[in-house]
C-alpha cells in the first residue's frame, strides 16, 4: 500500500504509520506550501494526504482508494474524475473548529466594544472621550446569535459564546438531528446538539434573520448555498445586527452586503473569506470602516497539522480496518 503526503512527515509520524500499516510506503513533500504533489503519484499510489489534489489523479493511479484532505473544503474537487470513481474522499471538518470560533468571539467582541474604532483612532493619535465610545458602544450579553451551519465549527461557537449571556439560535440541514455526526476535537464543541434554544431548517433562513443580532455563516460551499445572503436576507436582518462570514465567499452576495452595510440594516460585518482571493485591491469592501477584513486567516493555527494527523490516523485505523470513515464526502452533496 503506498501513501502520497503532500506535507513532510516527521520520523514519529512515520513510525506510528507504519505501526498500524508495516508494509506502507511513504512519498512526502519536502515543502508545508507547495501544491506540486503530481510527480510523487505513480500507479501504485492508493492513498493520499493532501489540501489539493492533481484534477487527473485517478488517471495517474488506477488503482487510487482513498484521498484524506487536510482542510474542511472539497469544493475545488468539483469535475474532477476522483468525484466519479469509487475512491473515498474524507475531509479534515472539525479540526479548525478551535481557532476559527475564537476569531468569531473575537470580531464580535471587537465590534460590541468599539476596537475598530478605537485603533483607527490610536494611528490618528486622536484620544477618544469615554463618552463617545459609551454613546456606541454595546455589550454581547444577552444578544441573541444566529448560527447558519451547526457542524463542528458552529457547535464550538455556540459553546464559547454562550458564558457571555449570549441566546443562541441554530439553522441545519436536518433540524431534527441535534447530535454531532462529524469529527470533533475532545472537549469542543456541542456534541448532543443542547446549547441552541431554538433549531431552524433551511427553509426559515429569513424567519432567523430577524431575531439575530449577530449571524455566524458557517456553511460548505454547495450550489445550494451560493447566493445564500442575497438582498432579501439582508433586508431581513435585524436592525443594528453584526454578520460574520468565515464559510466561503460564495454564501454571499457581495453587491448585497454592501448595500446593507451602506443603507442599513446591518451594522457592520466581518469577512473572513470571499469571493475572489486575494480580495482585488481595488475591491469597494476594503473602504468600508464598518466592515473588518481579513485575509481567510480565521483556521490559521499551528496546531492545525497535528490535529489533522491525529485525524488521519484515527481514519487510517478505519480504512484498514474496513470500518466507516469519519468526514466522509457525499459527492453527491459536494461535502
Amino acid at each position: 500500500m503506498k501513501l502520497v503526503s503532500a506535507v513532510p512527515l516527521d520520523e514519529g509520524q512515520r513510525a506510528r504509520l507504519r505501526e498500524l500499516v508495516p508494509d506502507l510506503q511513504i512519498s512526502d513533500s519536502t515543502s508545508y506550501v507547495s501544491d506540486e504533489i503530481g510527480h510523487l503519484i505513480d500507479a501504485d499510489t492508493e492513498i493520499l494526504y493532501a489540501f489539493r489534489a492533481p484534477g487527473d489523479l485517478m488517471q495517474r493511479a488506477p488503482g487510487f482508494r482513498w484521498l484524506q484532505m487536510l482542510g474542511a473544503g472539497c469544493e475545488h474537487l468539483a469535475g474532477c474524475d476522483i468525484m466519479r470513481s469509487p475512491a473515498a474522499i474524507t475531509t479534515a471538518s472539525g479540526i479548525g473548529a478551535t481557532p476559527i470560533a475564537e476569531y468569531v468571539l473575537g470580531v464580535m467582541l471587537a465590534h460590541y466594544r468599539w476596537l475598530p474604532q478605537a485603533y483607527r483612532a490610536q494611528m490618528q493619535r486622536e484620544w477618544l472621550t469615554q463618552a463617545d465610545v459609551a454613546r456606541a458602544s454595546r455589550e454581547l450579553r444577552r444578544r441573541t446569535v444566529g448560527i447558519v451551519g451547526y457542524g463542528s465549527i458552529g457547535r464550538e461557537v455556540a459553546r464559547l459564546a454562550r458564558p457571555f449571556g449570549t441566546h443562541i439560535l441554530a439553522l441545519k440541514r436536518d433540524p431534527g438531528t441535534r447530535a454531532e455526526t462529524g469529527y470533533a476535537v475532545e472537549d469542543t464543541g456541542d456534541p448532543a446538539g443542547g446549547i441552541p434554544e431554538k433549531f431552524y431548517g433551511p427553509d426559515e433562513l429569513l424567519t432567523m434573520l430577524p431575531e439575530c443580532d449577530v449571524v455566524v455563516l458557517s456553511v460548505p460551499a454547495t450550489g445550494e448555498t451560493r447566493g445564500l445572503m442575497g438582498p432579501r436576507e439582508f433586508e431581513a436582518m435585524k436592525p443594528g445586527s453584526f454578520l460574520v462570514n468565515i464559510a466561503r465567499g460564495s454564501v454571499i452576495d457581495e453587491d448585497a452586503l454592501m448595500a446593507a452595510l451602506k443603507e442599513g440594516p446591518m451594522a457592520g460585518a466581518a469577512l473572513d473569506v470571499f469571493e475572489h482571493e486575494p480580495l482585488p485591491k481595488e475591491s469597494p469592501l476594503w473602504d468600508f470602516e464598518n466592515l473588518v477584513v481579513t485575509p481567510h486567516i480565521s483556521g490559521a493555527s499551528r496546531a492545525h497539522l497535528r490535529r489533522a494527523f491525529e485525524l488521519f490516523m484515527d481514519n487510517l485505523h478505519r480504512f484498514t480496518s474496513d470500518e466507516p470513515l469519519l468526514n466522509l464526502v457525499d459527492k453527491e452533496r459536494g461535502y
